[in-house]
């Protein structure tokens, strides 16, 4: 049974409202009606799975996490999450849920056991059970000395692990992280990854975006790689690194145009591709970084100054450079 699916599922934001000068015509029409965030999207995430959607800041991640999760609506197409659909029985989506917002929003004004109580009567859970729910979550999460303090008393990863207390009181079967580890220092990261891996280990849904590289290869059954609303690929970790180039990736930043530096690249002994981005200068070698003298020879002799360098190894981020022409970050 699946936990999640979407079917031609699509997002459009209105198009930006363009200004009208005074005593100016009134401008042309926007050559299409709005902003698409999420593009004819099909997913089947199956129960149990720990499922990663993965991509740069503006491909669709926090757009989809809010559909299925019913604060967004839905342009045209289907989402069903839980054996409910997200737009014709959106409370039974939330009773069915957990969300582990990008960064934590609870209510300051009350402590962290309080915050928790306070959330759980929403579903119709007691007191008295919400607070017995609350201890042993607290407890659960290494943060059980913190119950009655506020919430401004906690560290970033502290407030993070009250996050997922909050997502768990109401014994949801998904739970859903949109970007959970931004910001926090990498001991609070591992942490939380040993966390998720615990959830995960008890059988529960978890669906997580996130723009980082490791955090998907670490904790995901199977990874969405998607960018401006389009799903590029499906597979698990291991299945879509053998995907990668074997390709080294040799990018050389220049002060200017690197289109010329592109041409001269792409007749190179061991180049597979070359192609310029402004002044950045990609080119994929299985020679990898024996190439770089080359390459500046190149960009040099078109009048152009070195910036910057950088080589990936073939990984998930080399895959995703080929699919997409840039990087996560």
């Amino acid at each position: 049974m699946n936990a999640i699916e979407t079917r031609a599922l699509r997002k459009v934001y209105p198009a930006p409202a363009v200004k009208k000068r005074r005593g100016a015509p009134a401008p042309p029409a926007p050559p299409s009606s709005g902003i698409v965030a999420i593009d004819s999207l099909d997913l089947a995430v199956p129960d149990g799975e720990f499922f990663g959607v993965l991509g740069p800041n503006g491909a669709g991640k926090t757009t989809l996490i809010g559909i299925l999760t019913t604060r967004v609506r839905i342009t045209s197409g289907e989402a069903v999450v839980a054996g409910a659909n997200v737009m014709a029985q959106p409370a039974d989506v939330r009773r069915r849920i957990g969300v582990v917002p990008q960064r934590p929003n609870p209510d300051r004004s009350l402590s962290v056991i309080e915050n928790l109580v306070f959330h759980a009567t929403y579903f119709g859970i007691s007191r008295a059970d919400a607070t017995r729910r609350g201890h042993e979550l607290l407890e659960r999460l290494g943060i059980a000395d913190k119950a009655t303090a506020k919430v401004d008393q906690l560290s970033g990863g502290q407030q993070q692990r009250l996050m997922i207390a909050r997502a768990l009181t109401h014994d949801p079967r998904v739970i859903f992280l949109d970007e959970p580890t931004v910001g926090l220092d990498p001991q609070a990261r591992l942490s939380l990854w040993e966390i998720l891996r615990e959830l995960h280990a008890q059988g529960r849904t978890i669906v997580m975006s996130t723009h980082y590289m490791e955090e998907a290869d670490q904790l995901c059954d199977r990874l969405a790689i998607i960018d401006q609303g389009k799903l590029l690929a499906l597979d698990t970790p291991a299945a879509l690194k053998a995907q990668a180039p074997g390709d080294t990736v040799v990018e050389v930043t220049f002060d200017a145009d690197a289109s010329a530096a592109a041409d001269i690249a792409r007749a190179m002994d061991g180049v597979s591709k070359a192609e310029a981005r402004g002044p950045l200068l990609r080119v994929f070698s299985k020679r990898g970084g024996e190439l770089i003298p080359a390459l500046i020879d190149a960009g040099e002799a078109q009048g152009r100054v070195v910036r910057d360098i950088h080589l990936s190894r073939p990984s998930l981020e080399t895959l995703f450079i080929t699919l997409t022409g840039r990087k996560l970050t």
